[in-house]
């Protein structure tokens, strides 16, 4: 059997990076041969089996033609005579189109070790247009690599506008969409994601919400950066910083300022409200990318509360009670924690700030440990019904002023 190594593993390791799984691609064989050969089939749009002594993934090698629109429109070719280079060919970008023989050796017909060391993401060949969903895997890749050096070749950037401005975009399905958004949230670089898709004009088909921020300025004394758009690209990579392959903070760190985009220009550079006015846009998104529920109500929660957050040493014991009611904190404390960490991201998310200190946050979480130390069979005693929970909070309320010095 003819194997080679493909894809990530290659890459990696001439990268100098650790990587996943081991894919390989079979050449010369069919079905029936694998299946012979004690191979057990898996997959389910070409042909996929396990190696039964390693569980590891073999491909046989194929071939794909376009035959429709969006990125399931392929018909695809896996017969015997498909050679490596052919294989090979079909991939999205040339890093991920070198393979590695049994004994080491690099086959690299598309120059994809030599776009590594000159860190440029290249696509392969004209069949990378086929695919609308490979302009998001090079935003995705570029949020993993960015830190590397790496940029877009100008020629796949181009290639990339003309997809976008096709329409094809339009036929990626919800769930591709959040999950390429996902995994990118995850990486050390998210800004470079949205900045690819901006650059591409893409992200105003994936992400409507995120680019109409774009532009869109801001009190300079208190966002240098000014430009919205460029402030969120500055909290993502901040989130990743302080919660690194978090992509629920990634997410409402994403999201949390969308009401700006809203904000009449006669009003500007000031955005009085912007926390509520996003909450809209906000579920607009997250139902169209039918977005976990989880992910959800963080990002609302930042959303809604991340400037009572920021001024959270003008309020008041009972004002910071109700904070935390609101978000639930008091059942999920957790969620008041990764609040704390989107909101210490989007203070330090501002150019030349990333290294201000952010004593709010701990002030907040230490609100919600002193509240939680109040138990109900410490204040029940003789009540019943609502006089319970009247207590309750009274008690907390208590609690959160001696912890944290302020007024109830």
């Amino acid at each position: 059997m003819k194997r080679y190594l493909v894809g990530g593993a290659v890459r990696d390791r001439l990268l100098g990076l650790p990587h996943g799984d081991n894919d390989w691609v079979v050449v010369g064989e069919t079905q029936a041969s694998m299946e012979a050969a004690g191979f057990r089939a898996v997959g389910r749009d070409f042909p996929v089996f396990l190696d039964p002594a390693s569980g590891e993934e073999h491909a046989l090698a194929r071939t794909e033609r376009k035959n429709g629109r969006g990125y399931r429109g392929f018909v695809v070719d896996a017969d015997p005579s498909v050679t490596l280079e052919d294989d090979l060919q079909r991939r999205d970008f040339t890093i991920n189109a070198i393979a590695q023989d049994k004994d080491g050796a690099l086959v690299d017909p598309y120059g994809g070790a030599r776009d590594i060391e000159a860190r440029v993401l290249r696509h392969v060949g004209p069949a990378f247009a086929e695919d609308p969903l490979r302009v998001l895997r090079a935003a995705r890749f570029m949020a993993r690599f960015a830190s590397f050096g790496f940029t877009v070749a100008p020629e796949t950037m181009a290639l990339m506008r003309e997809m976008a401005a096709s329409g094809e975009l339009a036929e990626l399905t919800a769930e591709r969409v959040w999950q390429e958004t996902r995994r990118a949230l995850a990486c050390q670089t998210p800004s470079a994601f949205l900045r690819t898709l901006h650059d591409a004009g893409a992200l105003t088909v994936v992400l409507p919400e995120v680019d109409a921020l774009y532009g869109v300025p801001q009190r300079a004394e208190y966002h240098p950066e000014v430009d919205t758009g460029v402030h969120v690209e500055l909290v993502c990579d901040m989130a990743a910083r302080l919660a690194p392959g978090d992509d629920l903070i990634g997410f409402a760190a994403m999201t949390h300022d969308l009401g700006k985009a809203l904000t009449p220009s006669h009003v500007l550079p000031r955005h009085l409200g912007h926390e509520h006015a996003g909450l809209a846009p906000l579920r607009g998104l997250c139902d169209r990318l039918k977005v976990p529920t989880e992910h959800r109500q963080l990002a609302e929660a930042v959303c809604r509360e991340h400037l009572n957050v920021h001024r959270f040493d003008e309020l008041r014991a009972s004002t910071v009670y109700e904070l935390l009611a609101r978000c639930d904190g008091f059942r999920k404390p957790a969620r008041i924690a990764q609040m704390a960490i989107v909101c210490e991201a989007d203070k330090r998310g501002r150019a030349g700030l990333q290294d201000v200190p952010y004593p709010q946050g701990e002030a907040l979480k230490a609100a919600l440990a002193a509240a939680m130390t109040v138990r109900a069979e410490d204040v029940a005693r003789g009540l019943s019904g609502p006089e319970v929970g009247e207590a309750m909070k009274k008690a907390r309320i208590r609690a959160i002023a001696e912890a944290t010095g302020k007024k109830p």
